[in-house]
């Protein structure tokens, strides 16, 4: 069973995206949520047996790791573990520094205006 996490401190955002990966009706994934990045960390570090596939998460957050976003701070944390080199991590923000955090740690992003807009799909090249 392959695992989804979606890391977004407003409830509609995480309800948005679990919506959407639902409703591509992919088998086999297990969808979980946090809200926050110390949350996502503490799921993180309990699947460690059986890590996520698929990470997905916002950049701002709560405000404990600034000048860091909080999606940048969890983003480091992930990549400590060696469990989870094979994870996707995406970000999904509105921030305009999103790109270049994404370059910086090896990642993928979606603005969050281009998923409002878009349909599903969008969410299926990063869940195959």
């Amino acid at each position: 069973m392959k695992k989804i996490l979606i890391v977004d401190d407003v409830p509609g955002w995480v309800r948005f995206h679990k919506t959407n990966i639902e409703y591509l009706n992919i088998e086999n994934f297990e969808i979980d949520t946090a809200n926050s990045a110390l949350e996502a960390l503490s799921k993180i570090e309990s699947s460690i047996d059986n890590p996520y596939t698929v990470i997905f998460t916002d950049l701002q957050m709560e405000s404990n790791f600034l000048p860091k976003s909080a999606g940048e701070w969890l983003i480091e944390q992930i990549k400590t573990y060696k469990y989870y080199d094979k994870s996707k991590i995406v970000i999904i923000s509105a921030s305009p520094y999103i790109e270049r955090i994404a370059k910086h740690y090896g990642v993928s992003f979606i603005s969050k205006i281009t998923v409002r807009n878009s349909t599903t799909e969008i969410y299926k090249q990063f869940l195959n």
